[in-house]
């Protein structure tokens, strides 16, 4: 059947044959297309039939597009058993392990790892739900019009965190040759953009702001104070009202203290329970088109805007409006990030060109090594992963994908004394059960639950409590950035917009990869949603914006790209349907760990804390994930699997 496309579509690009999808469900081409790697050649000969298409020589996801992260076929089998519904029979299969993790993202890969620290002839099996290893950690391989290769994150981005990272997650890093700050000083070019005069720009929206205008040269917000040249200049260049302009100035620049007679202890505790919102609209008294400017600004580190994110918090990230109150440096116990119970200050920060796709490459190497040759962080990046070498009979680890765990029980029923953990999974639409001494379940908290019903009532509820915050990453290959370089931006925000942000591709040289700096050579974008319902609170939010992605399209997703792109980037001379030649869109429903939120959430002791309570080791299995650390971040995943390990052994 023919597609009628409307005139506006024809216009933006939709019936154009670029590399994205199909439009029956989102879904992406077959698995055995672009098989290619990193400038190497496809698979010669075609692929003998075998029984799972991950063991077929052409097998390659990384070059998927379309409806990525969460995609079609990961989820369904989970969220049957959520609803009740009782898997179909199940093959027992001859295979028992050591270890069982369930999840092939950082968190498990890492369980993995330390388990064969302490057990170096350990068997283990490593089954995930997706048709790729990494979980949140995705790699996004694009071909680009020349015929080049990019690499984006298609969801993790980078090592970093709120505080040093601990000697584990230290030590794993090292272990797998990755020294963040040599690697930051040698590889990552974060001035090729400014050299060119390229910035920050902010999308003013017709529809929120009264007319579309795209403004370059947004200040720094977490200079100490900048200069009022810029600040001016950009001011200036908006289409906002006097009083807004006036407002935002101050906003930016001055240091009004509206609470001069408490202590710094006392305003923090105050602003611990506002939100961000709240503080700039009701206590400084911001014009609201201030306050609709800075609406978004929050929601690439909660999936919420500011009126779900306490200003205490938003101090800490470095929001503007309270130099004036001369806050004493430091988190307190009501921040969302608070201490792990280590020193004070940020870790280091790279970014791979791939995100932290890379860690879990790395640790698929260590685990086995023939589906990765190599040997360092460098090359890495740009070696083909061969994934039919990842569930050979013959690996001391074996990697078994597109396989949906439904069970996890003790064999006998009796956790004291069982000697072993029954398995069972879901691939191909057939069951099976495999049998493991131990497991670790590296899944997320919410599936654990009906994995394991016989948990304690207690330790079931904490898992339900912990509520993951849904995002949208989207790679979309774009051939030239001509346009944005006579706009002079490198990334916008637009807080109006379906997508609230959306930057270039970061220069990343490292290896045989390097970034792109002709703006006449193809690159790509980076795009960002995290769906919100504004007024109510950051975990309500979270559970809309998760609803609403699991009923977007693809082609919905991909209209709103061609849309905001061309009316944004249309002035420097964007074309949609000319310009963009590949579309991936990572899609999280179930996204990102979330830390606590004071405004919505009491504060416990940390034996009462959620994630406390949910990571208790329960007979022969132990709970390794980054919500069980409270904070989606890679070291708090590494963390956890540490401290998995450690449980089952003790």
């Amino acid at each position: 059947m023919t597609r009628r496309w409307t005139k506006e579509d024809r216009r933006l690009g939709m019936d154009r044959p670029i590399q994205r999808r199909d439009f029956l469900n989102g879904a992406a081409l077959a698995v055995g297309g672009a098989t290619a790697g990193l400038g190497l050649a496809g698979a010669a000969g075609a692929a003998e039939a075998t029984p799972w298409p991950q063991d077929r020589p052409d097998y390659y996801p990384p070059r998927l597009q379309g409806l990525r992260g969460s995609h079609p076929g990961a989820f369904e089998a989970a969220h049957a058993l959520r609803d009740g519904t009782k898997p179909g029979r199940v093959t027992p299969l001859k295979e028992t392990y050591d270890l069982i993790v369930v999840g092939a993202g950082i968190s498990g890969l890492s369980a993995a790892w330390f388990w064969r620290e302490r057990h170096p002839d350990a068997k283990i099996l490593i089954l995930d739900n997706h048709d790729d290893f990494g979980g949140h950690a995705k790699r996004n391989e694009v071909v680009m019009a020349d015929g080049s290769v990019r690499l984006m994150n298609g969801g993790t981005l980078m090592i970093d965190s709120p505080f040093p990272y601990s000697p584990q997650a230290d030590g794993l890093l090292k272990a797998l040759g990755i020294d963040p700050v040599a690697l930051s000083k040698r590889c990552e070019d974060h001035a090729a953009y400014r050299q060119r005069g390229l910035g920050q720009g902010i999308f003013f929206d017709r529809e929120t702001f009264g007319e579309d205008r795209l403004v370059a040269g947004l200040p720094d917000l977490g200079e100490d104070l900048p200069s009022m040249e810029a600040v001016d200049g950009f001011i200036d260049a908006t289409p906002l009202s006097a009083t807004a302009r006036a407002d935002l100035r101050r906003l930016l620049t001055t240091f009004p203290d509206p609470w001069p007679d408490l202590t710094s202890d006392a305003k923090k505790d105050r602003l611990s329970r506002i939100s961000y919102r709240d503080y700039i609209r009701d206590v400084l008294k911001m014009d609201p088109a201030v306050v609709a400017m800075f609406q978004t600004f929050t929601q690439g580190e909660w999936a919420a805007g500011i009126d779900a994110v306490s200003a205490l918090d938003c101090w800490g990230f470095g929001m503007p409006g309270f130099r004036g109150l001369n806050l004493a440096p430091g988190p307190t116990s009501r921040m969302s990030f608070t201490p792990r119970g280590y020193c004070v200050g940020a870790s280091y920060r790279f970014h791979f060109p791939d995100g932290n796709a890379s860690i879990a490459r790395l640790l698929v190497r260590a685990l086995v090594p023939a589906a990765l040759p190599g040997s360092t962080a460098d090359d890495i990046v740009t070696t083909r992963c061969d994934y039919s070498r990842l569930d050979r009979p013959d690996n001391p680890v074996r990697l078994r994908l597109s396989a949906t765990v439904t069970a996890a029980r003790h064999r006998g029923g009796d956790p004291d004394t069982a000697t072993h953990v029954e398995v069972d999974y879901i691939r191909g639409g057939r069951s099976f059960s495999v049998a493991g001494a131990k497991v670790i379940l590296a899944c997320y908290n919410m599936i654990i639950p009906y994995l394991c019903p016989e948990l304690p009532e207690a330790q079931k509820a904490a898992m339900h409590e912990l509520v993951k915050e849904p995002l949208v990453y989207t790679t979309v290959a774009i051939r030239n950035w001509t346009a944005l370089d006579r706009l002079k931006v490198s990334s916008v925000r637009a807080p109006g917009g379906y997508w609230t942000s959306f930057n270039l591709d970061p220069v990343v040289n490292i290896g045989s990869y390097s970034g792109v700096t002709d703006p006449t050579r193809p690159t790509l974008l980076r795009l960002t949603r995290t769906p919100c319902a504004p007024g109510l609170s950051e975990h309500d939010q979270n559970r809309a914006g998760r609803a609403e992605l699991l009923a977007t399209s693809f082609e919905i997703f991909e209209r709103e790209i061609r849309r905001e792109l061309g009316r944004i980037l249309g002035p420097g001379g964007f074309d949609p349907a000319t310009d963009i030649t590949g579309i991936v869109v990572n899609r999280w429903p179930h996204g990102y760990a979330p830390e606590r939120n004071f405004l919505w959430e009491p504060e416990l002791p940390e034996d009462q804390l959620p994630q406390t309570v949910a990571r208790k080791r329960f007979g022969r299995i132990a709970i390794a994930n980054s919500d069980c650390g409270g904070g989606a971040y890679t070291d708090v995943a590494i963390d956890m699997a540490h401290r998995a390990v450690g449980d089952l052994s003790a």
